[in-house]
């Protein structure tokens, strides 16, 4: 595994600790400290989520243009560890939607060029790149859940308490940004002086709009832990829930990696579709734990699917990687604000329907012609 792959996998544990340690709490946050409802929350979630995504493409359009990789890297993860701790301060859903939309434009800022890094690095093992990248990932968030849990069991779980868990994020974020300035090299990347053609990427960008489709439908895990909440979970188990949902996620990440190498993307993505619905259908039932294993599921193997997809069959990666992601910001964001409005005017289980019907409907969909003609 080339260095420049391990720091970079360090670096996004760090970084995944402290968004972590936010994620974590923060749908509790809103809802139970703020009072306001799962509509606010859903608000909360489409604003950050477009614009975690949504900005990528931009970003990653600049990097191909222009050949800049590192310093786009540098700069998200700045502003991301700077924006956190100020949530100490939020007192309305607003105030939250405005940093947590700061926070992502920093993740918009670094995710594609980030992406690019890695496959360069990737010395032909994208599935194994991306799916070790992944477990450090994920395996940053387990420990913040667990730090979150730690806190509200021994310490306490007042609204001060709540704050200064904020607060603390800035440690692990000024890790980060310490590791990526000084041992991570940058590659040399030639400008591309004209207009991109993107009819070299045609058959790739049209592939990636099952996975879009699929996501319209899909629970964001901020709903899960509401569901969870309101089936009997106390505020200090919930991170537990969190845990199971990262230590899927990590377990499963490096051989789900190393199987996308050997079974092909289609095969993963198939897979992982069917667990993103079965994910949702336990929680309609309340198997509360099952739902979280079988989302880790569906969220690593899809992710790692397409990003080595990516990898490995388009010509202007940062700027595929950068339609990739705004394309997760429009249907991500749209299904936030549909299942929130949903839940809070129509029940819970009124959105439950939207979502498996949907998804259900994408994934026959994909059987019929993705399935077939997607790249090995």
């Amino acid at each position: 595994m080339d260095k420049n792959v391990v720091v970079l996998g360090i670096v996004s544990f760090f970084t995944d600790l402290a968004s972590s340690m936010v994620n974590t709490i923060l749908p509790l946050f809103i809802v139970y400290i703020l009072n306001e409802g799962v509509d606010k929350l859903g608000y909360v979630l489409a604003i950050a989520t477009f614009l975690s995504y949504a900005l990528r493409v931009v970003f990653g359009y600049f990097s191909d243009k222009y050949g800049i990789v590192k310093p786009f890297v540098v700069t998200g993860y700045l502003i991301s560890a700077i924006s956190k701790p100020l949530l100490y301060f939020s007192h309305t859903w607003k105030s939250v939607a405005f940093l947590r939309g700061t926070e992502r434009i920093g993740k918009a800022i670094r995710s594609a060029t980030k992406d690019t890094l890695l496959s360069a690095y990737s010395h032909s093992h994208s599935g194994k790149t991306f799916g070790f990248h992944k477990m450090l990932d994920v395996a940053g968030e387990m420990t913040g859940a667990l730090i979150v849990f730690l806190i509200l069991m021994f310490i306490g779980k007042s609204e001060e308490i709540f704050r200064l868990i904020f607060a603390f994020t800035i440690i692990p974020g000024i890790i980060s940004v310490f590791l990526v300035i000084f041992f991570v090299k940058d590659v040399k990347k030639e400008k591309i002086s004209k207009n991109i053609d993107f009819k070299k990427d045609k058959e790739v960008i049209k592939f990636l709009f099952f996975y879009f489709g699929f996501l319209i439908f899909a629970f964001n895990d901020s709903f899960f832990v509401i569901k969870a909440k309101e089936s009997g979970f106390t505020f200090e188990m919930i991170p537990l829930l969190i845990i199971i949902y990262n230590l899927t996620q990590t377990l499963l990440s490096y051989f789900l990696g190393v199987k996308i190498e050997k079974e092909g993307y289609k095969k993963i993505l198939l897979i992982s579709f069917v667990f993103g619905i079965l994910s949702v259908i336990a929680m309609k039932m309340s198997y509360i734990v099952l739902g979280f294993v079988f989302l880790g599921i569906f969220t690593v193997g899809s992710l790692n699917a397409i990003r080595s997809y990516i990898s490995d069959n388009a010509f202007n990666k940062s700027t595929v990687y950068g339609f990739f992601y705004a394309g997760v910001a429009i249907s991500a964001s749209l299904a936030s604000l549909i299942i929130g409005k949903l839940w809070q005017n129509y029940g819970e289980n009124f959105a439950y329907v939207y979502s498996i019907t949907g998804m259900i409907f994408v994934l026959l969909f994909y059987l019929k012609d993705g399935y077939v003609r997607a790249y090995h």
